[in-house]
């Protein structure tokens, strides 16, 4: 089911601009795959004049053949003649082309491969003083390419971008549109299986439930998204087996680098490439209690970051021969019997990233994180801890739980400040504020904060 258009407003408002603007731009637009890159371009050019090739994997010739072929519709006999080369392809287009018209290279890392002077040839028509308006962009969804592409400074186009657009997942508010769901339990459901990839939504969109998408399109080994983690690190990275093997042991629990160095039989120095690189595209993220230095912190932990990465780690890889052998039954029940237990740290991590965005008690708040004690006081541990971003000295401590009866809360609370008032840290504090925040959306109690108050915000 094809879902309507969601949430890139501000990103395309931006596009419009360029793409309708009396100046020359050049749009730069990257991001991992699935994250609806082309459905944001296809909905800035409605209105415009412009070519849209789709690069492949093919050899130049074949490249410059579909893509005169694509020009042809515009400029008819465009496709009469055979270019050499795209500097040929490039002058004839910036010479012919209506005014203000846009061309558009998606999937530009894949048309580089096999043409690595496109960049050269490309920055010396963006640079050229045209006699009328041209509008260039660019898109593509190895990260790692288009970085490098853009934002090296020895790089032909650096500097270059008039608009320069990195897409990242959507926030949970907009699936709960998409997929319909009609209780923020359900809505949680599915941000812990399909996180914020809009393709993701689509697919599953068009199955009875989440139960029945899971089944068919990620545990059945031919299911579309069986093996995507594979397909997401091969667009990043030339060597995916240490990544993918980092992955699966902090899917199977390991989360210290010395741990997961030791698993590997490495040297934890050995393993701090592909750790920082798998940082950087945001599937894995480095966790240290509030307060503390990312520099200085010994008590730091990794976990995956990605919604879809994280579930398919955890229940799919590990019985992937059980899954290859027709028990994709017996795997969605093992799923379903933990699934409260995963669960809850979905949520969590939900509430933290939620709570910059939300106004509580009239304030708004800095990032959140939690926070866990060293060797002393072991086993003290707080959920989600936060600083006004307003007022200062004012702190915002919660706790996530998946299921609270209204008989529970006062109860929670109490021991939530006795918690607290056992960790040093947070005795300087001019004030603390307590909450619990819960799923359901029907407890009312003013310490509580409901589940359609952290998911619509």
């Amino acid at each position: 089911m094809r879902l309507r258009f969601l949430n890139r407003y501000d990103e395309l408002k931006r596009l419009e601009n360029s793409f309708n603007g009396r100046s020359s731009s050049f749009v730069c637009l990257y991001g991992r795959r699935r994250c609806g890159k082309t459905r944001l371009l296809m909905e800035a050019l409605k209105d415009t004049t412009h070519v849209y090739y789709s690069g492949a994997r093919r050899e130049r010739r074949v490249q410059l053949s579909v893509i005169a072929r694509d020009m042809s519709r515009l400029l008819p006999g465009f496709d009469s003649v055979e270019y050499p080369g795209w500097d040929e392809l490039l002058q004839r287009w910036c010479s012919d082309a209506p005014s203000g018209a846009v061309l558009v290279l998606d999937e530009f890392p894949w048309i580089v491969e096999q043409a690595p002077e496109l960049p050269g040839i490309l920055q010396k028509y963006i640079d050229h003083d045209h006699a009328n308006t041209r509008h260039f962009a660019v898109c593509g969804s190895s990260q790692r390419m288009m970085t490098g592409l853009l934002l090296d400074a020895a790089a032909p186009l650096y500097g270059r971008a008039t608009e320069l657009i990195r897409l990242t997942p959507i926030h949970i508010e907009y699936l709960v549109d998409a997929l319909h769901t009609s209780t923020s339990m359900q809505s949680l459901d599915n941000w812990a299986v399909w996180g914020g990839v809009p393709r993701y939504w689509e697919i599953a969109a068009d199955y009875d439930n989440l139960w029945q998408a899971v089944l068919e399109t990620v545990l059945d080994p031919l299911g579309v998204f069986h093996r995507e983690p594979e397909r997401l690190l091969q667009d990043d990275m030339r060597d995916i087996v240490q990544p993918l093997s980092i992955l699966s042991l902090i899917g199977r629990g390991s989360h210290r680098i010395s741990e997961i160095a030791g698993r590997l039989g490495k040297q934890a120095t050995s393993i701090s490439r592909p750790i920082s690189r798998l940082q950087e595209l945001d599937y894995i993220e480095r966790r240290i209690p509030f307060g503390q230095s990312p520099q200085k912190s010994k008590l730091s932990y990794y976990i995956i970051k990605d919604s879809f990465l994280r579930f398919w780690f955890r229940f799919v890889e590990p019985e992937m021969s059980l899954l290859e052998s027709g028990g994709k039954e017996f795997v969605l029940k093992s799923i379903i019997s933990s699934w409260n237990q995963f669960l809850g740290h979905i949520w969590e991590d939900l509430v933290r990233a939620t709570v910059p965005r939300m106004i509580i008690d009239e304030l708004h708040w800095g990032p959140a994180s939690g926070w866990w004690s060293g060797r002393r006081d072991r086993g003290i541990e707080l959920d989600i801890v936060s600083a006004s971003s307003e007022r200062k000295g004012e702190l915002l401590i919660g706790e996530a739980k998946l299921h609270v009866s209204p008989d529970e809360v006062e109860p929670l609370i109490r021991k939530l400040r006795n918690k607290v008032e056992r960790t040093p840290l947070f005795s300087d504090a001019e004030n603390i504020r307590y909450r619990l925040f819960v799923p359901d959306d029907d407890i009312n109690h003013p310490e509580v904060i409901s589940g359609k108050h952290v998911i619509i915000t």
